[in-house]
C-alpha cells in the first residue's frame, strides 16, 4: 500500500495523471528518449541568435528540420519565414507557430552556453545579440512537437502546418507573412496555436487564459513645434519643451479620466528629445509613446484623445495652424491577442487531464504584445490560442518569493530558462493540444 502511494505521489509530482491516453504516453516516452537532440538544438539556437528580419541562418535550421521530417516546405515567406505542410489524410488543419528573432542585448547569465553573438541593428550600429525572450525555447518546442507528431502520424489524421515566423519583436513578421499571402498558400487552418515562455512561472507549469491574453501595441511619434530663441528671452519664443511637458502630463489623464476603469489601457511616453544646449529654446521636441489596450474601441479612443489634447495645448500656446503637432503611428500596429474561449477551454481540458490540475495556472491578462494575434484576424477568421510555458527553475521561484525579490523578466540580460523541464513540458503540451484538435487525444 505504501509503495502504491509512493508511486502515485511521484506521478503527480511529475505532472501527469493516469488519464493520459496511449498516444500521449507514446509522445511522452518519445520526447524523453530524444531529449538530448533537442537540448543540442536549443543550445545551438541560443548561441547563434539573429536580430529581427535577419534570421537567415535560423530559418535554414528550421527549414532543414521540417524537410527532414517529410514536410512540404516554403521558405522566405515574409522576410525569412518558413512554412511546413504535412498532409496526413482527411481531417482538421492545425497550425502551430513559433517565432525566431532575438534581441539587441548582451547576455549576462554566466551560462556555459551563453551567447557572445554580435549583429548590426536597423540603425547600422553593431550590437550584442541574445535570445532574451526565449524564442530559442519556442523553436526547440516547435521542432520537438513536429518530431513527436510525425512519430505518431499513424495515430491521427489531418493536415499539420508548422510556421516559423520572422520579426516578432519589432511587430513586422506576421504582417509580412500575410502580405505574402500565407493563408492563400496553405490549407485554411481550422485552428492556430502557439506557446510563449514565461519568466515568472516554474518550469513544468502551463499558464492559460481565455479571451484577452496580450494587448494591442501602437508605437506613436509626436513632433511638437515651437518658436525658438534665446533662453534668456523666453517671452519672445513659444517654448516646445514646456509645451511637450504639458502634453506628457495631460496624456496621463487619458487612461485615468477618459477610459472606463474596467477597460485595461496604457499610455507611456518612453522618449522625449529636444534642444541642444542650456541657453537655447529649440524649435521642436520629439516624443515617442507606446499605447496598449484590448479592444479596438479603446484603442481608437486613446488615439483620438491624444490628438485632441495635443492640438488644444498647441493652440493654447499660441501656435498657428501650420505648426500643430504632427502625430504618426508606426505601421504595422500589433493587434490584441484574444484567445478563442471555446478553443481555449477545449485545450485546457485535455491539458488538465494529462498534466494534472496542479500544473495548470490561470493567468491574468498581460499588457505586452504578440503578433501571433494576426493569425486570427485575417479575412479567413481562425480560432487562436496561445499558452504560457513556465520556464524558471522552481527552486529560484521559491527563493524569490521567500526573499520578496523579482525574477529576471523577459528581455532581461539575466533571463535564463531551465531547459529540460521547460522544453519537455512544451513539446508534450503542444503535442497534446494538436492531437486533441486532430481528434486523437482520448
Amino acid at each position: 500500500m505504501k509503495k502504491i502511494s509512493l508511486l502515485l505521489a511521484l506521478a503527480l509530482s511529475a505532472g501527469f495523471s493516469y488519464a493520459q491516453s496511449p498516444v500521449l504516453k507514446e509522445v511522452s516516452a518519445y520526447t524523453d528518449k530524444n531529449y538530448p537532440a533537442l537540448d543540442k538544438l536549443y543550445k545551438q539556437l541560443h548561441q547563434n541568435p539573429e536580430l529581427s528580419l535577419q534570421e537567415e541562418k535560423t530559418a535554414q535550421v528550421m527549414a532543414s528540420e521540417l524537410k527532414s521530417l517529410g514536410f512540404e516546405v516554403m521558405e522566405k515567406m515574409g522576410a525569412h519565414g518558413v512554412v511546413g505542410v504535412l498532409k496526413n489524410g482527411k481531417g482538421p488543419t492545425v497550425l502551430i507557430r513559433t517565432d525566431m528573432d532575438a534581441l539587441p542585448l548582451e547576455e549576462k547569465t554566466g551560462l556555459p552556453y551563453a551567447s557572445t553573438a554580435r549583429g548590426v541593428n536597423a540603425a547600422g550600429n553593431e550590437v550584442n545579440v541574445m535570445h532574451a525572450c526565449g524564442h530559442d525555447i519556442h523553436m526547440t518546442v516547435f521542432t520537438g512537437t513536429a518530431r513527436a507528431l510525425v512519430h505518431t502520424k499513424n495515430q491521427w489524421k489531418g493536415t499539420l502546418v508548422m510556421v516559423a515566423q520572422s520579426a516578432e519583436e519589432n511587430g513586422f513578421g506576421a504582417d509580412l507573412m500575410f502580405k505574402a499571402g500565407l493563408y492563400d498558400k496553405i490549407p485554411t487552418p481550422d485552428y492556430a496555436i502557439a506557446m510563449h515562455d514565461n519568466a515568472s512561472l516554474p518550469a513544468g507549469k502551463i499558464g492559460y487564459r481565455e479571451g484577452a491574453f496580450m494587448a494591442s501595441v501602437d508605437m506613436m511619434d509626436i513632433t511638437v513645434f515651437g518658436q525658438g530663441g534665446h533662453g534668456a528671452a523666453p517671452h519672445t519664443t513659444i517654448d516646445p519643451v514646456v509645451l511637450s511637458s504639458q502634453m506628457v502630463l495631460a496624456f496621463q489623464t487619458v487612461v485615468s479620466r477618459t477610459i472606463n476603469p474596467i477597460e485595461p489601457a496604457v499610455v507611456t511616453v518612453g522618449s522625449i528629445h529636444g534642444g541642444t544646449v542650456h541657453n537655447i529654446i529649440p524649435d521642436e521636441v520629439k516624443l515617442q509613446l507606446t499605447l496598449r489596450s484590448y479592444s479596438d474601441e479603446v484603442r481608437e479612443q486613446i488615439i483620438s484623445s491624444i490628438r485632441r489634447i495635443s492640438k488644444n495645448l498647441a493652440e493654447s500656446a499660441g501656435l498657428p495652424e501650420n505648426k500643430m503637432p504632427v502625430i504618426s503611428i508606426r505601421d504595422p500596429q500589433t493587434p490584441a491577442t484574444i484567445n478563442d474561449p471555446a478553443l481555449t477551454n477545449r485545450l485546457v481540458s485535455v491539458l488538465r487531464k494529462n498534466f494534472g490540475e496542479e500544473n495548470l495556472v490561470e493567468m491574468p491578462p498581460n499588457m505586452v504584445g504578440e503578433d501571433f494575434s494576426r493569425f486570427g484576424r485575417q479575412e479567413k477568421e481562425v480560432p487562436i490560442c496561445m499558452f504560457w510555458l513556465g520556464a524558471v527553475d522552481p527552486a529560484k521561484v521559491r527563493e524569490a518569493e521567500q526573499k520578496g525579490e523579482a525574477l529576471p523578466s523577459l528581455h532581461s540580460p539575466l533571463f535564463a530558462p531551465l531547459p529540460e523541464p521547460t522544453i519537455k513540458t512544451g513539446v508534450k503540451a503542444m503535442s497534446a493540444a494538436a492531437l486533441e484538435l486532430f481528434g486523437k487525444s482520448k
